[in-house]
Formats: structure tokens, C-alpha cells, sequence
């Protein structure tokens, strides 16, 4: 009688064991994958034509990102709105609500829907780059996916020949960091470039609007042609839409203009968006101020 007891207590530890030891595989295997995708590194979930996006893994609908999916695309220090064949461009991704816990994934295509140049990644910039189906994407990294990295930067290398006008397509998640799929909200957004090498010889001309923040000095540098003389003013806009800044710049004169126009200094480091008017003539671009 001892020994079939002892049988039977050693039979019940082994069931248990058993069943724990099924349960505790499920909970690594969820660590895992929670773990893979807050690192980033996944593809085709970027809601481009023929992708899905995060929303395969994260509960709800998707959302305009608009507005919170802040892109510039940086020749140098200068934002661009067109690119030229074979140029190397920083492309910047803020997310205006920075969440406590965040995450993008990105791909660039042409009107084919054909990967358009190549991505590269750069850990300094918080992104990491990766290949798949014959796209290239851009990712956050384990290291750069909270509210201590404001801002995720990557190169882009523009392709050889031109091939037309091309899409940025960004899918972001505004994560609530409560370590499952339910609460977070995905954000869906296109962004256009054009290329100069399609542009008519009049529109490259009132392309050269540039608009770009010298620290030294907190000033606003502002560089145009213009093909008529017009009055000049400056509306500056935060990325809530609200004006912070105005000024009257006085005349413009035909041809090269530049102007330099010194900043608040209460002004707060950020993205904004310079608009600038000479006449009728409405122009537009995105600065970074760093403070």
C-alpha cells in the first residue's frame, strides 16, 4: 500500500510537470513575438499596394497618419519635395504625439509599384534596413522604439535613371505599451516625391524654394526664384496648425532672392512648416529647428 501511494503522488508531480512545462512554452512563445515585432525588422506590413499592415498583429482599424506621421526628406540640411536620379537624401520620421512606446515600418516605390532605389539604415538614426519580395524597408530598432528617441533618420539613395514621381509608404504604431496587441493605434500615410528631371524648365525654376534653420543666429534661411515682383510674408506653422510666427518680408525682385529672418527665441526646438508667399504665389516646406 506505501509503495502504489508513492506511485501515485510521483504520477500527479508528473502530469503537473507536464503541464506546466506546455503552459510555460506558450508564454515564451508569446515573449518572442512580442519581442520581434517592438525590435522591428518586418515586412509588408506597411499598407503599400499589395501589403497588409500592423494591424495583422495589433487589434483594431487603421488611421490617417497625416498628421502624425511627420516626413521630411533632407538634401543635406535643405528639405525637398522632388528628387534628382542617382542623389543620396536623409529621410527623417517623427511621430507628433511621441508615445511611450512607438514603432514604423516603411517602404519607397515607384508608379509600378517597383522598389525605388535603395534604404539603408543607420543605427545612429535609431532605423535598421531589410529586404524582402524585391522591396526595401526602413524599421525602428529595439533600441529606438520609446519617447527617448525623438526622431528616426535613415538614407535614401534616389534610383540611377528617372523613373517618375515616387511613394514613401509609412505605417506607424502608437503603442500603449501594455505588452499586447490590444490599445494601439496604427497610422497609415503616403508621401509623395517628384523628379526634377520631370519637371518643365518654368516649374524647376519656381521649385527652388527652400526653406532651412541656422542655429547660429536662430535664424530662418529662405532661398527662391521668382519671376515677378511681389510682396513677401512668412506664416510659420507648428505641426498642430497653429501660427507661431508672421512677419512681412517686404518686396521680392526677379530672380535669386534670399532672406534670412531671425527666430523667437522662446521659439521651441521641433518640426514646422514654413509657409511663404510672394504675391499670390503660395510656397511650402518643412524645417527642423534644433535647440
Amino acid at each position: 500500500m506505501k509503495k502504489n501511494y508513492i506511485l501515485g503522488i510521483t504520477a500527479i508531480a508528473s502530469i503537473a510537470f507536464l503541464s506546466f512545462q506546455g503552459t510555460n512554452t506558450g508564454v515564451v512563445e508569446s515573449f518572442k513575438k512580442t519581442h520581434m515585432f517592438s525590435s522591428g525588422g518586418q515586412s509588408g506590413l506597411t499598407g503599400a499596394p499589395g501589403e497588409n499592415n500592423c494591424t495583422q498583429c495589433h487589434v483594431g482599424t487603421t488611421q490617417d497618419g497625416t498628421t502624425e506621421n511627420t516626413f521630411i526628406v533632407l538634401d543635406g540640411t535643405n528639405p525637398v519635395s522632388n528628387y534628382t536620379p542617382g542623389g543620396t537624401y536623409t529621410v527623417s520620421l517623427q511621430l507628433s504625439s511621441n508615445p511611450a512606446k512607438k514603432g514604423f515600418s516603411s517602404t519607397v516605390l515607384d508608379g509600378t509599384d517597383t522598389a525605388a532605389g535603395t534604404l539603408l539604415g543607420a543605427t545612429i538614426g535609431g532605423t535598421q534596413n531589410f529586404s524582402a519580395g524585391g522591396r526595401e524597408y526602413v524599421s525602428h530598432t529595439a533600441a529606438s522604439n520609446t519617447d527617448a528617441n525623438s526622431v528616426w533618420f535613415w538614407t535614401w539613395n534616389a534610383p540611377a535613371t528617372d523613373v517618375g514621381a515616387v511613394t514613401f509608404y509609412i505605417a506607424s504604431n502608437v503603442a500603449n505599451d501594455n505588452g499586447a496587441n490590444s490599445g494601439d493605434i496604427i497610422y497609415l500615410s503616403q508621401h509623395i516625391l517628384g523628379s526634377t528631371a520631370s519637371l518643365s524648365e518654368e516649374a524647376a525654376i519656381e521649385s527652388n524654394f527652400t526653406a532651412g534653420y541656422a542655429s547660429n543666429g536662430n535664424k530662418l534661411i529662405i532661398d527662391f526664384n521668382s519671376l515677378t515682383v511681389g510682396n513677401m510674408n512668412l506664416n510659420l506653422v507648428d505641426m498642430n496648425g497653429r501660427s507661431v510666427f508672421t512677419s512681412d518680408l517686404g518686396e521680392s525682385q526677379i530672380g535669386e532672392n534670399a532672406e534670412s529672418i531671425v527666430l523667437p527665441s522662446e521659439l521651441k526646438g521641433g518640426i514646422y512648416i514654413v509657409n511663404f508667399f510672394v504675391g499670390n504665389k503660395a510656397m511650402s516646406s518643412k524645417i527642423m529647428i534644433q535647440k
